[in-house]
């Protein structure tokens, strides 16, 4: 499939959530590569849902959406709106009691969950939705867009607790793995989780 083209069976994903860092990071490649994903989900008419913040990769995220026209809506913890680090020209801001149902929250606006780079808050978002995907609790695609690199080292740790017998098999294709945007959005839409209960 090329760049851009959406499978037949392709689910429609109207939004997208994206978690990445309040930080910019150290390599360069991670702000172009999110001002890239900002202006393509624009351009495919996806939503974008984050973490509301002005600032850092999520700043540079939404800016793009913003210019290239799309529907950008930012979920935050009103003690962290307190800060002054929320971006104030979002289509739309819901400013939660708690992080727990900040991510409720983006949850359930979203269509699919999609990772860039980032610390503790984007791992901590990033593998709670894969938790309750493993878990049965919802059936949305989960991608990591690996930017220079960056979670290679995830992909070795996901693959090494397989190898361990601590995440089956199966459950190792719930996240799904690409380092260009476009491959990532089009893989998102036409994946398919395994149904494989936890417990079972």
């Amino acid at each position: 499939m090329k760049p851009g083209e959406t499978a037949v069976n392709a689910r429609p994903l109207k939004r997208v959530c994206v978690f990445c860092g309040s930080a910019l990071g150290s390599h360069p490649a991670y702000q172009q590569v999110a001002r890239d994903l900002g202006s393509r989900l624009a351009r495919r008419g996806m939503g974008l849902v984050y973490g509301g913040a002005r600032r850092g990769l999520m700043g540079v995220l939404a800016d793009a959406a913003l210019e290239g026209g799309g529907e950008v809506i930012g979920v935050m913890p009103e003690a962290i709106v307190a800060l002054e680090v929320a971006h104030t020209s979002l289509s739309k801001l819901h400013v939660t009691a708690s992080m727990h149902e900040r991510k409720a929250l983006m949850a359930q606006l979203a269509d699919a969950f999609l990772a860039l780079p980032g610390g503790f808050g984007t791992f901590d978002e990033l593998f709670e939705v894969l938790t309750w995907a493993q878990l049965d609790m919802h059936d949305k695609p989960i991608g990591v867009l690996d930017v220079a690199g960056y979670f290679a080292p995830l992909a070795q740790l996901i693959d090494r607790a397989v190898s361990e017998g601590f995440v089956r098999p199966e459950h190792r294709h719930l996240l799904v793995f690409s380092e260009d945007p476009d491959d990532l959005l089009d893989r998102l839409a036409d994946h398919r989780p395994p149904r494989v209960a936890k417990l079972s």
